[in-house]
């Protein structure tokens, strides 16, 4: 005799088989070790793509989390050949710890607080309005002076972070300005522009973001470079009294913007000094919560006779430059009222690696490259350095950068983090997780 099971029976049992379903789901956790006796305060961080596992068609946003909580993170650019192939975020690790992230692809784009950015604007003629760009190809004709106007927004690009901002001169002067920021918020879209969107010099009176600050006059600002020529400092490009540049051909791109990290690229094709004819590429990045930025640059038709030099403006500094040395890490710092007509106080530095790092010397009095200190490297052709300009003003959001020492302690709890190497492990495995 069949024995009949009570629909409920079977109720039952369905749920409790539908509760204990689980699928899996593939986790990576990152450790990041700091071995150093330094405190590493907002610490960039690269993995390589080929390290972690392969997004599919669906989940191909990263995700990055530590104690449930996400971190802003982004793919990135390192190479030259177009493809994101880096994991980038921004990380605190104390002295002598680890810290353990978890990282996962996910088909949702997630949204951060965009805390870097790069804005470029141009016009053809000039009576037509600027336009956001992300390139350009300029010849050595295509001077101000020669035009009779200004292409660019700001005189080139822009870029910052939630500290401070800096432009470059596009226009054939190739040097690097500060825009002290007094607030973390992005620069607003207009600042270069008027309210029909013609170039105006706006940017030299303080507005609730901030202002231009540092005074460039005829040198490359800072951590802008040349090269020494039998001991003889050649420009990249002209001042803005000269119609013709060196350059051929100036090219600029935009290679990514995102909320943890920009960057732009620069080359510079047939430099012709008066010893040689160079080749030059540049490469700009900057990242969150750092009063500085990455400068990269490599030139190709060096001789023997040939050193290249990283400037760093010294007008209105009558301090001199202080120079610190690391077996990791070279510093230039000077401190002074280094803003215009010496209204505010304010510290700039470069960081720059011992390894590559030979002297310092002034600059000529006059000439096209002048009002600098030049830190010296030892670069062989075509070979890339990587180094830092740094910048502190006394009402950024950090006051205390009115004080010396402090100002030159910021520079090297900085270098120490930018110079520091983390030990990375990976490990990826399959959860469970309930349905």
């Amino acid at each position: 005799m069949k024995k009949l099971i009570h629909p409920l029976v079977i109720l039952l049992a369905l749920a409790l088989v539908s509760c204990n379903t689980s699928k899996e789901e593939r986790i990576t956790f990152i450790t990041l070790s700091n071995s150093s006796d330094f405190d590493l305060i907002q610490k960039a961080v690269g993995i390589e793509l080929n390290k972690l596992p392969e997004k599919d068609n669906t989940a191909k946003y990263p995700l990055v989390l530590i104690d449930g909580d996400t971190i802003a993170s982004q793919l990135s650019y390192t190479n030259n050949d177009g493809k994101k192939n880096q994991l980038f975020f921004i990380i605190d690790i104390p002295a002598k710890a680890s810290k353990q992230v978890k990282f996962k692809w996910i088909d949702k784009a997630p949204q951060y607080a965009v805390k870097t950015n790069i804005r470029f604007g141009k016009r053809e003629t000039k009576d037509e309005p600027v336009k956001p760009a992300t390139s350009e190809t300029l010849s050595a004709t295509d001077m101000p002076k020669a035009l009779g106007f200004q292409k660019y927004q700001t005189d080139g690009p822009t870029w910052e972070n939630d500290k401070v901002g800096f432009r470059h001169y596009l226009d054939g002067r190739n040097a690097i300005d500060v825009y002290g920021k007094k607030t973390a918020a992005i620069s607003p879209d207009d600042v270069g522009l008027d309210s029909v969107n013609a170039v105006v010099d706006n940017y030299h009176t303080m507005e609730a973001w901030g202002r231009d600050v540092f005074p460039v006059g005829n040198s490359v600002g800072l951590a802008g470079f040349g090269i020494l020529a039998d001991g003889k400092i050649q420009r990249l490009g002209i001042l803005v009294t000269d119609s013709l540049s060196n350059i051929e051909k100036t090219t600029f791109k935009i290679l990514e913007k995102g909320p943890v990290r920009s960057s732009m690229e620069y080359i510079y094709t047939n430099w012709n000094t008066e010893e040689n004819t160079y080749q030059a590429k540049e490469t700009t990045t900057i990242w969150p919560g750092m009063y500085a930025f990455q400068n990269k640059v490599a030139v190709s038709g060096l001789t023997q006779k040939d050193t290249l030099a990283i400037g760093l403006s010294n007008i209105n500094n009558l301090n001199g430059v202080e120079e610190l040395k690391t077996e990791k890490w070279t510093a230039l710092i000077q401190h002074d009222s280094l803003t215009y007509d010496r209204t505010w106080v304010m510290g700039t530095a470069l960081i720059l690696p011992s390894d590559k790092y030979i002297s310092y010397s002034e600059a000529p009095k006059t000439g096209q490259f002048t009002q600098s200190y030049l830190a010296k490297v030892n670069v062989k052709n075509d070979e890339s350095i990587t180094y830092y300009g740094v910048s502190g003003w006394e009402l950024s959001q950090e006051k205390r950068f009115k004080d010396a020492a402090f100002f030159k302690q910021y520079v090297i709890d900085l270098a120490n983090t930018l110079y520091t190497e983390l030990d990375i492990s990976i490990n990826t495995e399959n959860q469970k997780i309930s349905e």
